[in-house]
């Protein structure tokens, strides 16, 4: 069975459209976020309500503690025996979310590169607690600059990979992602791009910053605080920067500036990622009036006319 992928930057309307989608070809959503598979992170990472999930079930949400190593490779097994499942059920899977890596993780597989070095990794984890996440940050950028282009400064686990992978290989992890060109794919699957005008977008982005800070976004953050500043959760945007409020930083303004700032930053990088993949089929939802039927139309077999994967 096909899958339908439903990808695009944070904050566009990707999860209200797939569940009413997925209402119509009896779907089930597999999550495409980095973020949503840490449990105690729900309104920071805009996780479906509990609603939501009971009129469509989610699956790879709240997977592991915050402090807890998850890679690609993991969030790619779960997918799989989601995926799997969901079709031995006779149902409809359907990938939604905006993180690059796990999309093409599912959809093209993973690139090869050498298997991880438990010395290697304890020996930066060791020179993150000491020195901080942008000492090998900068190490990165010397290293291997299109990778620390690619990489948030503040996600250690991609920054110790990026490193492990030219310390053991001697190759820069950007060559060898560059080799992955999705030429083979594990699933047969059409993929649709939600995409908005940048100053709509951004308007959406700063309301649910808004939002989140009067659902108890704040008090989620504090409930976090005694897990260490280290670890890549709590260095997602929408923590780290009221963790630094908390911490007596900056006031609670300038946090609020930040994590809407550093929001809009992460939406213009995953455009920027998935607009590389000439498979994904962009719908301007400023334009678009009815996606949903649009959508379910071309997934089952019709055709809809669009040129430069534009609709």
């Amino acid at each position: 069975m096909k899958l339908l992928c439903i990808i695009g930057p944070t904050a566009v309307g990707k999860t209200e459209i797939a569940i009413n989608i997925a209402l119509c070809i009896n779907g089930e959503i597999v999550s495409v976020d980095s973020r949503q598979i840490y449990r105690k992170m729900d309104i920071g990472t805009a996780k479906p309500t509990l609603e939501q999930i009971n009129m469509v079930p989610h699956h790879v949400i709240d997977c592991v503690e915050p402090d807890e190593y998850f890679s690609v490779a993991d969030y790619q097994k779960l997918a799989d025996k989601a995926i799997k499942d969901i079709q031995n059920r006779g149902k409809v899977p359907m990938l939604v979310g905006g993180s690059g890596m796990y999309f093409r993780a599912v959809i093209d597989g993973l690139f090869e590169g050498p298997e991880a070095d438990k010395d290697f990794r304890d020996k930066l984890k060791a020179e993150a607690e000491e020195k901080g996440i942008e000492h090998l940050y900068e190490k990165l950028k010397i290293i291997d600059p299109q990778a620390s282009k690619n990489i948030h400064h503040n996600d250690l686990t991609r920054i110790i990979r990026a490193l492990e992978v030219f310390e053991l290989s001697g190759t820069r992890i950007s060559e060898l992602q560059t080799q992955w060109n999705g030429s083979k794919t594990r699933y047969d699957f059409i993929a649709f791009g939600l995409n908005r005008p940048r100053n709509e977008l951004y308007e959406r982005i700063e309301a649910r910053v808004d939002n989140m800070i009067t659902d108890g976004l704040l008090d989620e953050v504090r409930l976090l605080s005694s897990y260490s500043r280290n670890l890549p959760a709590m260095n997602c945007f929408g923590y780290k920067e009221f963790f630094d409020y908390i911490d007596g930083k900056y006031d609670l303004k300038e946090a609020i500036r930040l994590v809407k700032q550093n929001t809009r930053r992460y939406a213009k990088r995953q455009l920027t990622w998935f607009k590389k993949d000439i498979r994904i089929r962009w719908i301007d939802l400023s334009e678009n009036l009815s996606p949903k039927d649009m959508i379910i139309k071309e997934f089952e077999g019709g055709f809809y006319k669009y040129e430069n994967n534009l609709f």
